[in-house]
Protein backbone atom coordinates (compact mmCIF):
# COMPACT_ATOMS: atom_id res chain seq x y z
CA UNK A 1 0.00 0.00 0.00
CA UNK A 2 1.61 3.25 -0.98
CA UNK A 3 0.37 5.68 1.54
CA UNK A 4 2.51 8.22 3.40
CA UNK A 5 2.35 6.92 6.67
CA UNK A 6 1.41 9.82 8.29
CA UNK A 7 -2.81 9.19 9.38
CA UNK A 8 -4.76 11.81 8.82
CA UNK A 9 -2.45 14.86 8.00
CA UNK A 10 -4.33 17.64 8.47
CA UNK A 11 -6.38 16.75 11.44
CA UNK A 12 -5.93 14.62 14.41
CA UNK A 13 -4.22 10.86 13.98
CA UNK A 14 -5.57 8.13 12.27
CA UNK A 15 -8.00 5.50 13.88
CA UNK A 16 -5.88 2.65 12.02
CA UNK A 17 -3.60 2.41 14.95
CA UNK A 18 -6.03 1.46 17.24
CA UNK A 19 -9.43 0.19 15.38
CA UNK A 20 -9.32 -3.14 13.72
CA UNK A 21 -10.69 -1.99 9.69
CA UNK A 22 -11.46 -6.31 9.57
CA UNK A 23 -13.44 -6.44 12.55
CA UNK A 24 -15.72 -2.84 11.31
CA UNK A 25 -16.01 -4.25 8.05
CA UNK A 26 -17.24 -7.44 8.64
CA UNK A 27 -19.73 -6.01 10.31
CA UNK A 28 -21.50 -4.39 7.05
CA UNK A 29 -21.66 -7.95 5.08
CA UNK A 30 -20.31 -6.99 1.80
CA UNK A 31 -21.52 -8.79 -0.66
CA UNK A 32 -18.37 -7.30 -2.96
CA UNK A 33 -20.60 -5.29 -5.49
CA UNK A 34 -21.72 -2.17 -3.17
CA UNK A 35 -21.92 1.37 -4.03
CA UNK A 36 -19.95 1.95 -0.13
CA UNK A 37 -18.97 5.27 0.92
CA UNK A 38 -16.36 5.93 3.94
CA UNK A 39 -17.57 9.20 4.95
CA UNK A 40 -15.05 11.01 6.69
CA UNK A 41 -12.00 9.10 5.43
CA UNK A 42 -9.30 10.48 7.32
CA UNK A 43 -6.38 8.47 5.34
CA UNK A 44 -8.34 6.57 3.56
CA UNK A 45 -7.16 3.15 5.67
CA UNK A 46 -10.93 1.94 5.36
CA UNK A 47 -11.99 2.65 1.95
CA UNK A 48 -8.86 0.81 0.78
CA UNK A 49 -9.53 -2.03 2.67
CA UNK A 50 -12.83 -2.45 1.13
CA UNK A 51 -11.13 -2.02 -2.32
CA UNK A 52 -8.75 -4.14 -1.67
CA UNK A 53 -10.58 -7.00 -0.08
CA UNK A 54 -13.69 -6.55 0.15
CA UNK A 55 -15.37 -5.02 -2.44
CA UNK A 56 -13.92 -6.29 -6.20
CA UNK A 57 -17.20 -5.16 -8.72
CA UNK A 58 -18.32 -2.06 -6.61
CA UNK A 59 -17.44 0.94 -6.42
CA UNK A 60 -15.75 3.36 -3.61
CA UNK A 61 -15.98 6.90 -2.82
CA UNK A 62 -13.78 8.49 -0.13
CA UNK A 63 -15.22 11.87 1.17
CA UNK A 64 -13.47 14.41 3.54
CA UNK A 65 -13.13 17.95 4.36
CA UNK A 66 -9.58 17.58 4.58
CA UNK A 67 -7.83 18.45 1.06
CA UNK A 68 -4.73 16.65 2.17
CA UNK A 69 -6.76 13.33 2.77
CA UNK A 70 -8.16 13.57 -0.88
CA UNK A 71 -5.03 14.32 -2.47
CA UNK A 72 -2.97 11.42 -0.57
CA UNK A 73 -6.07 9.13 -2.06
CA UNK A 74 -5.65 10.50 -5.60
CA UNK A 75 -2.25 9.48 -5.17
CA UNK A 76 -3.07 5.84 -4.00
CA UNK A 77 -6.01 5.45 -6.87
CA UNK A 78 -2.95 6.89 -9.34
CA UNK A 79 -0.11 4.34 -7.98
CA UNK A 80 -2.27 1.31 -8.13
CA UNK A 81 -4.42 1.81 -10.84
CA UNK A 82 -7.41 1.76 -9.36
CA UNK A 83 -10.79 2.62 -11.57
CA UNK A 84 -13.49 2.41 -8.60
CA UNK A 85 -12.27 4.71 -6.33
CA UNK A 86 -13.70 8.01 -6.47
CA UNK A 87 -12.29 10.48 -4.29
CA UNK A 88 -14.62 13.72 -3.15
CA UNK A 89 -13.39 16.95 -0.97
CA UNK A 90 -16.65 17.63 1.13
CA UNK A 91 -18.09 18.69 3.90
CA UNK A 92 -20.63 16.35 4.48
CA UNK A 93 -23.12 18.89 6.34
CA UNK A 94 -22.94 20.79 3.31
CA UNK A 95 -23.37 18.29 0.77
CA UNK A 96 -21.35 15.84 -1.13
CA UNK A 97 -21.24 17.04 -5.19
CA UNK A 98 -21.96 14.64 -7.45
CA UNK A 99 -23.25 11.87 -5.34
CA UNK A 100 -27.06 11.13 -6.60
CA UNK A 101 -29.83 10.68 -4.06
CA UNK A 102 -30.12 7.41 -3.35
CA UNK A 103 -27.19 5.90 -4.60
CA UNK A 104 -24.67 4.60 -1.91
CA UNK A 105 -25.63 1.16 -0.47
CA UNK A 106 -23.45 1.43 2.29
CA UNK A 107 -22.66 4.53 4.06
CA UNK A 108 -19.37 3.71 7.17
CA UNK A 109 -18.89 6.75 9.11
CA UNK A 110 -15.68 6.15 11.67
CA UNK A 111 -14.74 8.36 14.72
CA UNK A 112 -16.95 11.27 12.72
CA UNK A 113 -20.14 11.69 14.05
CA UNK A 114 -18.50 13.12 17.20
CA UNK A 115 -17.30 16.00 15.06
CA UNK A 116 -21.00 16.85 13.92
CA UNK A 117 -21.63 17.37 17.36
CA UNK A 118 -18.80 19.73 17.74
CA UNK A 119 -19.79 21.69 15.04
CA UNK A 120 -23.64 21.53 16.03
CA UNK A 121 -24.65 20.42 13.07
CA UNK A 122 -25.95 17.29 13.56
CA UNK A 123 -29.53 17.58 11.51
CA UNK A 124 -27.31 18.79 8.29
CA UNK A 125 -25.31 15.69 8.45
CA UNK A 126 -28.02 13.38 9.20
CA UNK A 127 -30.07 14.75 6.77
CA UNK A 128 -27.03 14.17 3.64
CA UNK A 129 -26.67 10.86 4.53
CA UNK A 130 -30.54 10.25 4.32
CA UNK A 131 -30.66 11.55 0.74
CA UNK A 132 -27.10 9.68 -0.77
CA UNK A 133 -28.22 6.29 0.86
CA UNK A 134 -30.19 3.72 -1.49
CA UNK A 135 -33.67 2.48 -0.50
CA UNK A 136 -32.09 -0.90 0.32
CA UNK A 137 -28.96 0.86 1.73
CA UNK A 138 -27.48 1.22 5.19
CA UNK A 139 -26.02 3.93 7.03
CA UNK A 140 -22.97 2.41 9.84
CA UNK A 141 -21.86 4.97 12.28
CA UNK A 142 -18.91 3.81 14.60
CA UNK A 143 -17.99 5.54 17.09
CA UNK A 144 -16.83 6.08 20.99
CA UNK A 145 -19.00 5.03 23.61
CA UNK A 146 -20.55 8.09 25.36
CA UNK A 147 -18.20 7.73 28.31
CA UNK A 148 -16.08 10.01 30.00
CA UNK A 149 -12.75 8.25 29.59
CA UNK A 150 -9.23 10.04 28.87
CA UNK A 151 -8.99 8.44 25.05
CA UNK A 152 -11.40 10.08 22.40
CA UNK A 153 -13.17 13.27 21.95
CA UNK A 154 -14.34 15.15 24.93
CA UNK A 155 -17.49 13.24 26.70
CA UNK A 156 -19.68 16.54 25.75
CA UNK A 157 -19.08 15.84 22.11
CA UNK A 158 -20.01 12.41 22.50
CA UNK A 159 -23.61 10.36 21.71
CA UNK A 160 -24.95 7.48 23.03
CA UNK A 161 -26.73 5.03 20.71
CA UNK A 162 -29.99 5.91 21.96
CA UNK A 163 -29.35 10.05 21.23
CA UNK A 164 -28.52 8.11 17.41
CA UNK A 165 -31.67 6.51 17.01
CA UNK A 166 -33.76 9.41 18.34
CA UNK A 167 -31.85 11.86 16.07
CA UNK A 168 -32.09 9.36 12.87
CA UNK A 169 -35.60 8.47 13.66
CA UNK A 170 -36.35 12.40 13.10
CA UNK A 171 -35.09 11.99 9.60
CA UNK A 172 -36.98 9.04 8.83
CA UNK A 173 -34.34 6.70 9.70
CA UNK A 174 -34.55 3.69 11.64
CA UNK A 175 -31.95 0.94 13.53
CA UNK A 176 -31.77 -1.99 11.86
CA UNK A 177 -28.45 -3.34 14.11
CA UNK A 178 -26.41 -2.35 17.60
CA UNK A 179 -23.00 -3.82 18.48
CA UNK A 180 -21.59 -2.45 21.49
CA UNK A 181 -19.16 -5.21 21.87
CA UNK A 182 -16.35 -3.16 19.59
CA UNK A 183 -13.19 -1.24 19.03
CA UNK A 184 -10.48 -1.14 21.31
CA UNK A 185 -10.42 -2.67 24.95
CA UNK A 186 -9.95 -0.14 27.60
CA UNK A 187 -10.10 -0.63 31.47
CA UNK A 188 -14.06 0.35 31.16
CA UNK A 189 -14.94 -2.33 28.44
CA UNK A 190 -14.90 -1.94 24.67
CA UNK A 191 -14.41 1.69 23.60
CA UNK A 192 -16.53 1.87 21.08
CA UNK A 193 -20.05 0.68 19.44
CA UNK A 194 -21.40 0.50 15.62
CA UNK A 195 -25.13 0.97 14.53
CA UNK A 196 -26.77 1.05 11.38
CA UNK A 197 -29.88 2.88 10.14
CA UNK A 198 -31.83 2.31 6.83
CA UNK A 199 -35.10 4.33 5.38
CA UNK A 200 -38.05 3.40 7.24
Amino acid sequence: MLMPENGHRAHGFSSANFLDSDEIIQELNLKGDETFMDAGCGDGHNAIKVLEDYNHKGTVYAVDIYDASIEDMETYKKENNVENLINIEADITEGIPGVEDASIDVVLLVNVFHGFKASRKLDEAVSELGRIVSDEGKIAIMDYKAWDVPNGPPTKMRSSPEDLEELFNKHGLKKIYLNEEIGEDIPEGKSHYLIMFEKN
